[in-house]
């Protein structure tokens, strides 16, 4: 039977340390009430902390559940992923939590402590010695007719206190904290770290002589491989989660964000989009930052959803302002030398130089933009061709130029390369998950024009994405700016190619890994809706549950993930799956309610704005009203956030919603 260490600091100790109960004048009962350790049926540990002193006691408490230790990998979702890559060079710009074992320097630590809703799931697990142990328990606590008691989704009351997790590689075991801690370091994001906060308002409070009881689900059970934590976390999804606040039907938010985008950030004079949108005060108009890439943050990642939302919404005019962005990509963007685009646009020139530049250890063309750029190219093709009846064959044969480069990049384990040579095209860098998005390219290219000569290549490479990256969950190196942390953005692109792998070959097995990494998406996307306490995201009662977060080098919640509806669409058209079917639903009604739906819903913007960061956790607040107050997002538009949500709500998963409303609202 499982074990449970129980363990105490107080807010009046000098040192930092967690002793035993007794010397803190505590006592604790556990009872095991039921259950198997299974996935589907946890054991139920029923815990009871009471305070022996005759004053009140204020602190954390701790209970962990030790393991068997031989080689564990860790999971607490949106957090750690296996020891985010502790074993790797720490000596980058950017810092994570990383988990190391020993005495290393910072940003290691051999343990971590975090408050619950740095958590999409709260549960604490991990893999080791062929089976996964691990923890739930609610995230936080709530106040109901002067008891405090656990939260669940079924019950009301008024938020009392987070919770906290922790994982411990020193010791082998995984935690639950009343009260919490961010230890030993605080990440607020990748470049904004605070040291370990004295107990204050994080502490939990016993009366004398009162006690308080709360349940924690135990893990214990066989799996193959790391991808085993994903049916704990299923069952732990489908007992804390709530759907996202009801928002604006799909028509109306496409029209909403993409009309937004169309009227106030077009930039006539560079033929693009601007990055981000503010209003500026003094002038009473607007600023504008244009850091200008075919990609990823702006070019054809907003005009082919523009694109599509024009289509969807007959708007000509848009139609029109869309593919003049994607034709001058195409006709002045390419590197005659490596035959391949360059990326960044500024002052009339075109060049590797984007924003995310200085942060590349390998200058070159980075395969996320010139992968996804082709995607998105063959995606606008695709969608004029269907719902306009116009063919761009130029555009065809402009991804057909540039594949046989890429393809050529890949190294003796089928990889394709993250950096590639501004000289030659030659793979320069790799161990990154961002190449995926040349898998995602190519195999569109085959499944739209027929061509299967690059198809034998296509399996080498995902069998390889897979066996590396996915079945360890563990994905990392697809954001440029997050020094190859694990992250969320890379998955996406590795779920369209085993899509259209499916699509090209009918062979189950890319079904299979297509629920696999739709899985490990999950695992960034909040089950439930974080009890946020400040404004604006507090005051219009945004929901978290559907938004996914960005990496664990930047832990905020961005819209990305809905760009693949249609992919999670796809795969529950091929199978029965409700899970997936529920998820596709919470990142639908998500986007739906995420934006202005009129001016100054969220203290900023007029209708149709939104950002890219939602402040889920206090711990992450960097933006301030003009008083100095915190604030919970940022206050401007940026237009790829905004057609991440377009892409999801017009594409095929239009057309059912228009059949089916069930579809068109998350209830």
């Amino acid at each position: 039977m499982m074990e449970l260490i129980v363990t105490a600091r107080s807010k009046h100790q000098e040192d930092t340390g967690y002793t035993g109960l007794n010397g803190q004048g505590l006592h604790a009962s556990v009872e095991i009430t039921g259950g198997t350790g299974s996935a589907r049926q946890p054991f139920q540990a029923c815990v009871r902390i009471t305070n022996l002193n005759s004053a009140a006691w204020s602190g954390v408490i701790h209970v962990e559940l030790p393991f068997a230790k031989t080689d564990p990998r860790f999971f607490l979702p949106a957090f750690m992923y296996g020891r985010n890559r502790g074993e790797a060079p720490q000596n980058v710009p950017n810092e994570f939590p990383r988990l190391r074992e020993g005495e290393p320097s910072r940003p290691s630590s051999p343990w971590w402590m975090v408050r619950s809703d740095r958590l999409s799931h709260p549960a604490a697990l991990v893999y080791d010695n062929g089976r996964v142990f691990g923890l739930c328990a609610s995230p936080y606590f709530i106040s109901r007719a002067g008891e405090r008691i656990q939260w669940k989704p079924e019950l009301e009351g008024e938020f009392y206190q987070y919770g906290g997790f922790t994982c411990s590689l020193a010791k082998g075991t995984v935690g639950y904290t009343l009260g919490y801690e961010n230890a030993p370091l605080l990440f607020i994001k990748s470049r904004l770290v605070k040291e370990r906060a004295r107990l204050a308002e994080n502490c939990f409070e016993l009366k004398a002589s009162e006690s308080v009881e709360f349940t924690l689900d135990l893990f214990e059970y066989k799996a193959e491989s790391e991808l085993g934590i994903n049916a704990a976390l299923e069952d732990i999804y489908s007992r804390y989660h709530q759907p996202p606040r009801p928002g604006s039907d799909i028509r109306s938010a496409a029209a909403d964000l993409s009309k937004a985008i169309y009227q106030y950030a077009w930039l006539p004079e560079d033929r693009s989009y601007t990055t981000f949108v503010y209003e500026d005060k003094e002038t009473g108009g607007y600023r504008y930052n244009k850091i200008i890439s075919i990609s990823w943050t702006d070019g054809l990642s907003v005009a082919t959803p523009m694109l599509m939302a024009a289509l969807r919404l007959e708007d000509e005019p848009m139609r029109e302002q869309a593919l003049s962005c994607i034709e001058n990509i195409i006709e002045n963007s390419m590197n005659p030398a490596s035959g391949l685009p360059y990326e960044a646009y500024q002052d009339g020139k075109w060049s590797i130089n984007g924003w995310w530049f200085d942060g590349m250890r390998t200058p070159g063309h980075s395969a996320y933009l010139c992968g996804q750029a082709l995607f998105y190219i063959m995606k606008a093709y695709e969608y004029e061709k269907r719902l306009k009846h116009v063919i761009h064959e130029e555009w065809v044969d402009f991804v057909r130029k540039v594949l046989p480069v890429l393809e050529r990049s890949r190294n003796s384990d089928d990889e394709y390369p993250t950096i590639l040579s501004e000289r030659t095209g030659a793979g320069l860098e790799y161990d990154s998950f961002s190449g995926t998005w040349i898998m995602a390219a190519i195999a569109y290219y085959s499944w739209l024009t027929g061509n299967r000569s690059h198809l034998d290549s296509l399996k080498r490479s995902e069998r390889h994405y897979y066996e590396t990256y996915v079945i360890r969950m563990e994905c990392y190196g697809a954001p440029l700016d997050a020094d190859k942390a694990v992250d969320s953005e890379g998955i996406l692109a590795y779920i369209r190619a085993v899509r259209y792998l499916h699509a090209l070959t009918g062979d189950e097995l890319y079904l299979d890994h297509m629920r696999d990494a739709i899985a490990y998406e999950f695992t960034f996307k909040f089950a439930y809706n974080s009890p946020v306490k400040v404004p604006p995201l507090s005051t219009v009662g945004w929901s978290s549950c559907g938004g996914s977060v960005t990496s664990v080098a930047n832990p905020h919640i961005h819209p990305m993930s809905s760009s693949v509806v249609d992919e999670l669409y796809y795969y529950v058209q091929q199978r029965d799956d409700p899970y997936v079917r529920q998820r596709m639903l919470d990142t639908v009604g998500w986007g739906c309610q995420t934006y202005n739906r009129y001016d100054r819903e969220y203290d900023h913007g007029l209708t149709g704005w939104m950002s890219e960061r939602f402040c889920h956790s206090e711990g992450l607040l960097t933006e301030t009203y003009s008083d100095g107050s915190p604030a919970s997002t940022w206050f401007c538009l940026m237009p790829w956030a905004s057609s991440s949500i377009i892409e999801g709500l017009v594409g095929d998963y239009w057309e059912a919603g228009a059949k089916k409303s069930r579809y068109i609202r998350c209830t």
